[in-house]
């Protein structure tokens, strides 16, 4: 958190990878109104072009839903490990939190996860926790 502000995601660039425009404006409004920067991809493949754009350090953190046409999150997830962004923390944005899924997940490269629908203070804390403004 910067000092002053109260925020507790300010300053923090965010990509988010999200195909649904609510999910997109909801998401943005909660992340805005606690500081973060958000730039917005519409499926994996805008996503890497998003960050290959930015080079390493242009994002502090990336929220990946999973369902998504052209590449999904699972694709882009694995794509970005691959490429060697191994500390950026990648969060999946899904509405589908059972054990085996989580396991699907995690084996792409998800770091955490967020739960559709989005809970203003689960998507901020798990932000602020992989950012470290926690």
């Amino acid at each position: 958190m910067e000092a002053g502000t109260g925020k507790r995601l300010a300053g923090l660039q965010l990509l988010l990878v999200e195909d649904n425009f609510l999910n997109q404006q909801i998401a943005c409004e909660l992340l805005q109104a606690e500081g973060a920067v958000v730039t917005v991809a519409n499926d994996g493949a805008e996503g890497l072009a998003c960050v290959a754009g930015c080079g390493p350090g242009g994002f502090n953190a990336i929220l990946m839903d999973m369902q998504m046409p052209v590449m999904d999150g699972y694709e882009a997830t694995r794509r970005l490990r691959a490429q060697g962004y191994t500390s950026l923390p990648i969060l999946a944005l899904t509405a589908h939190v059972l054990d085996a899924e989580r396991e699907v997940c995690r084996a792409a490269g998800i770091d955490d996860f967020i739960a559709k629908p989005i809970d203003f203070d689960e998507l901020i804390g798990t932000v602020a926790r992989h950012c470290g403004c926690a």
